[in-house]
């Protein structure tokens, strides 16, 4: 795919949200539980991609609802679904900001989730390699180049 190389250091602090038409596949236990090309991107500085997709893109029963919350100091509270696909079940696999901030306003009805946790994920049919680390849920492609937050020493950057 022939496409502008983006470097995540030039991504803005505080995070921009933009929209992308890129097909986004996930699969989980040998099925495709979403695709869409009308999800939105979450650019933080050092950080590859975060993909919020649209709950339509889901099939149904792929996300379950689960108890627990998070506080992200951009976008708000969040809370968490677990994810099923074939006979697979990710605990916690997605997340969903329903009261988002003003700023983040159209991520609320979409859902995001750690790519490394499923079978696989594709941006425009490319298959994507999970931000490292456990915390966060970027998403890295080819074209995504420079220093990448998430691996052991680099989370106070």
């Amino acid at each position: 795919m022939d496409r502008p190389v983006e470097n995540v250091r030039d991504y803005p602090r505080p995070p921009a949200l933009e929209e992308t038409e890129d097909l986004i596949t996930i699969e989980l236990g040998g099925v495709e539980i979403a695709r869409t090309s009308r999800a939105l991107r979450v650019l933080e500085t050092f950080h590859p991609p975060t993909y919020y997709l649209p709950l339509s893109a889901f099939k149904d029963g792929a996300l379950v609802r689960v108890e627990g919350s998070s506080f992200c100091e951009w976008k708000g509270a969040a809370s968490y679904f677990d994810v099923h696909g074939g006979d697979k079940r990710v605990p916690r696999g997605a997340w969903t900001y329903p009261t988002s901030t003003t700023r983040f306003l159209g991520i609320r009805d979409h859902v995001a989730l750690y790519p490394g946790k499923m079978d696989c994920c594709t941006v425009s049919g490319e298959v994507v390699t999970a931000q490292p680390g456990d915390f966060y849920g970027g998403w890295t492609n080819s074209w995504i180049t420079g220093p990448i937050k998430g691996a052991p020493g680099t989370r106070g950057w």
